[in-house]
């Protein structure tokens, strides 16, 4: 929330929305406070001022007077500081009875309800001049007592000293006295007010009402209020209303948590008692405002979701919430509304804001609640009666009450005193302890710990603080000695009672073995084997099954409560126990009566006497059912794992065989008269992706030479079989003589009707060594690349679908003419497949690949397996010629 300079500087703005820095119509009342020897002519003082330059002039005439020194508010002549409380009706009439007349409309000025309305308005109007009056004359008459006991003169010397100053300045006497106060003080109103003057300065703009004027008249106002609803209609009235506020609300703070409305100004009174009193826990804004460092400040109550006073009236209003406090105690919470929402505040507002809840703070110290304002404080106990209730306590305690310094200012808590069953950690006597402040006594109190802050946010709040297993640390002789304590700190009254208890080793210690004993199903026991006598700790009567009234039972028995297969074992655990006398351990299983059968791990230990004979055994048995019962089924899924994995293995290489008997990554070089070929057959790295990419590469009983190469879709045994299908296949139907595009299409019936549906890719050449021509057809396959003379180009593609994709399909058949040296590559699009290029990237770069030809056909296909930039973990099989 954010003011104008107007609106800081003490004009509120102007509901018009088209002059949202419109400031307000100046006060046609003045203030006769000026003394009469200033003359007639002299300026009318007021509150709201007229129209006088601004402050800074009055500074440099009151350097003039040569105050020495800088005294505070005790400087300050008690005499001389009168306040009159606001309200005032000098005039000693009542006019809550004419009221609604000076309003009524239509009355002529000659009859007698204009004249009576007329006559109400006149005294209204002297009301309000005589209140203006009252509390302007007290700030002047303070300004002139600090005159006379700097001055060392008279009063009346004082009253024309201030004239001439004031005359000498050009400003109104209100505003000079408030600057000479100011400058006297050197206290939070005056740092506030300078700050805000400097931050909103405008010597462009004349100054209305200044912020010191408004924060000391509201400070006058707050000290001479008889309670705190009269502060609450002077903080609105003289400093909220120009920062454009609408309502305020003080809140008492209770020891419990609770918020009492202690007063309010700008709500209506329905909505006020409806509001009386806020149960402690109860989320509002003012709750948040005193749980808040720094208060609460929303720009926008209807955002917030918060309940609180006023909500109705001003639900999308600006809305803060700082804490009042003093002496480093919270006394309560200042709630001041805005009806619009606001952007935040500047730090000079904010200054203001927080000097005004200081105020409230000094009210709430010293004034009561209104009669039926909540529920009524309860008389809470004084130093001295806490000191009784202290010693009547069991555990170490502390009263501590709290100690300022010259500012008024909380810095530490004194020991007030310290009970009689005081124990300090590091085990010094009482009477060192005794009067002594906190934090010089125990000086880690304010380390990792944060004890002092505890103690502080209590003293300040009323709010009491519980914590369990603290680590308190005291210096003894500059040695950190440590100690865990649960800490109970609460306030009574202006006091501060602490109480610690030192936790006991022994009884942690055993707390915790009863813990670790429930956690691992552990139960003790001890047995004396001269007299019989059985101990048994709780967790074993569960373990047993048997209520804790039952006798124990004796291990010479145990074998009767055991599974009978358990025979051999448990005999062989109490002879080595009871007759070797050496430690012993065994697992057997536990008929329990309820007629659960555990799985149970018995650890025993023999106790012998001085002389070394047998005395007593103890022990211990753990209930290992879930872990027996997990290692079974660990073992289960282990078995299982290793089935399953065997027989992915074997089904993996039973795949690969097939594949190489088939497939082999070489070939034996075919014989073919002025013509190289060769092939290379990559598989996948990951064995569980055998695929489906196959090769051939023979010579037809025709003289042609069959060149081919394909890729099924999928991975696995089924797609490695149905490779073995279609090359087969190719194969027989080859030596009808048919074309390659009459060969595909037989092939496609195959995919189809004859291998359950597989669809696959391949493309197939016929090689006329006497023309050296090649013809090829392809069916969804990639296009053979051609390399003449070191350049590489891809054969133009023909159209021609996939191979079982359809149950009859036609194919384009085409001739390329082929010279010497040339080069012919077929490949599967494993050779330059990548997840992050496209296809037309991954061929341009086989391209650049191919044209630097080595010098033989096998060094040539090596180097393209060993540049090829693919990623899909794909089979590749390329099948190459070279022309003679």
């Amino acid at each position: 929330m954010t003011s104008s300079p107007a609106s800081g500087a003490g004009s509120p703005r102007e509901d018009t929305p088209d002059r949202p820095t419109a400031r307000r119509p100046r006060s046609t009342h003045t203030v006769n406070a000026h003394d009469p020897s200033a003359g007639p002519e002299a300026p009318a003082p007021g509150p709201a001022g007229t129209d006088a330059p601004e402050v800074p002039d009055a500074a440099a005439a009151l350097k003039a007077v040569a105050l020495p020194g800088t005294p505070g508010p005790a400087d300050v002549p008690a005499a001389s500081a009168g306040p009159v409380a606001f309200g005032e009706d000098e005039a000693g009439l009542d006019l809550a009875d004419l009221a609604d007349l000076a309003d009524l409309p239509g009355a002529p000025a000659s009859s007698p309800a204009g004249r009576l309305a007329a006559t109400v308005e006149r005294l209204r109007t002297e009301v309000r001049t005589a209140q203006a009056e009252a509390e302007g004359r007290a700030l002047i008459e303070l300004a002139k007592g600090i005159l006379v006991e700097r001055l060392g003169c008279g009063p009346a010397q004082a009253a024309r000293q201030l004239a001439e100053l004031t005359e000498q300045a050009r400003v109104s006497p209100l505003e000079f006295a408030v600057e000479v106060i100011n400058q006297a003080a050197r206290d939070r109103v005056s740092e506030v007010a300078g700050a805000f003057l400097a931050a909103t300065a405008d010597p462009a703009t004349p100054v209305e009402e200044s912020a010191a004027v408004r924060l000391r008249a509201a400070e006058s106002g707050v000290l001479a209020a008889n309670d705190t609803q009269a502060v609450a209609d002077s903080l609105l009235q003289h400093a909220l209303r120009p920062l454009g506020a609408v309502a305020v609300a003080v809140w008492a703070a209770g020891p419990d948590g609770s918020l009492t409305l202690a007063g309010s100004a700008g709500f209506s009174p329905v909505e006020a008692a409806r509001w009386r009193y806020v149960p402690p826990d109860v989320a509002t804004v003012a709750r948040r405002g005193l749980t808040e460092p720094d208060g609460l400040w929303l720009g926008s109550l209807a955002g917030s979701g918060l309940p609180t006073l006023g909500r109705r009236d001003f639900a999308d209003g600006a809305r803060v919430a700082v804490p009042a406090g003093t002496g480093g105690r919270i006394h309560g919470v200042l709630e001041i509304a805005w009806a619009r929402p606001e952007d935040p505040q500047p730090p000079p507002v904010i200054r203001q804001i927080e000097a005004l809840a200081e105020l409230c703070a000094h009210t709430l110290e010293y004034h009561a609640l209104p009669p039926g304002g909540g529920q009524e404080p309860r008389l809470l106990p004084d130093a001295a009666e806490l000191m009784d209730l202290a010693d009547g306590l069991h555990d170490p305690a502390l009263v501590l009450v709290p100690h300022l310094d010259d500012t008024g200012r909380l810095v530490d808590f004194r020991i007030q005193h310290v009970n009689t069953h005081f124990l300090d950690p590091a085990g010094r006597p009482r009477a060192m302890i005794n009067g002594a402040l906190l934090l010089e006594t125990y000086p880690m109190a304010a380390a990792a710990s944060e004890l002092f802050q505890r103690v502080e946010r209590v003293h300040a709040t009323g709010e009491p603080f519980r914590a369990h297993r603290m680590r308190l640390t005291a210096l003894v002789d500059q040695v950190p000695l440590a100690a865990v304590a649960d800490i109970s700190i609460s306030r009574h009254g202006a006091a501060v009672l602490l109480i610690w208890r030192i936790e006991d080793e022994t009884a942690r210690l055993a707390s915790l073995l009863q813990h670790a004993q429930r956690l691992g199903r552990i139960g003790g026991f001890e047995e004396n084997v001269l007299t019989g006598e059985i101990t048994w700790n709780g967790q074993l009567f569960d373990i047993y099954g048997r209520p804790p009234t039952s006798p124990p039972v004796p291990l010479e028995d145990l074998a009767a409560h055991a599974h009978p297969d358990e025979a051999v074992t448990i005999g062989r655990f109490l002879r080595t126990l009871l007759h070797n006398r050496r430690p012993a351990s065994a697992a057997f299983r536990l008929l329990r009566p309820d007629g659960v059968t555990r799985h149970m791990r018995v650890v025993a230990e023999p106790v012998l006497d001085t002389d070394g004979q047998l005395f007593g055994v103890r022990g211990a048995y753990q209930d290992i059912s879930a872990q027996h019962w997990t290692e079974v089924a660990l073992a289960a899924t282990r078995d299982q794992l290793a089935h399953t994995e065997q027989q992915a293995d074997e089904r993996n290489r039973l795949a690969l065989q097939l594949q190489h008997a088939i497939m082999p990554p070489a070939q034996t070089p075919l014989e073919v008269p002025e013509l190289k070929v060769a092939v290379r057959y990559r598989p996948a790295e990951t064995e569980q992706l055998v695929g489906g990419d196959w090769y051939d590469a023979v010579l037809l009983p025709s003289g042609l030479v069959l060149l081919c190469v394909g890729d099924v879709a999928g991975h696995g045994i089924e797609a490695a079989t149905s490779m073995v299908v279609l090359r087969n296949a190719l194969r027989g139907l080859a030596v009808t003589g048919a074309g390659p595009a009459q060969l595909l299409s037989w092939l496609n019936i195959v995919a189809h009707h004859l291998t359950g549906a597989v669809t696959a890719t391949a493309v197939c050449g016929l090689y006329d060594g006497e023309k050296r021509t090649l013809r090829w057809a392809r069916a969804g396959h990639l296009p053979p690349v051609l390399v003449r003379d070191s350049e590489a180009v891809a054969l133009p593609p023909i159209k021609g679908l996939l191979l079982g994709a359809v149950p009859e399909a036609g194919y384009e058949e085409t001739e390329v003419q082929l010279a010497a040296g040339d080069t012919l590559l077929m490949y599967t699009d494993g050779l330059i497949e990548r997840r992050d290029r496209s296809v037309e990237e991954s061929l341009s770069h086989l391209l650049v690949t191919a044209s630097s030809a080595p010098t033989s056909l096998d060094q040539h296909l090596d180097r393209l397996l060993t540049y090829s930039r693919s990623d899909t973990d794909d089979d590749t099989c390329i099948v190459g010629i070279r022309v003679a």
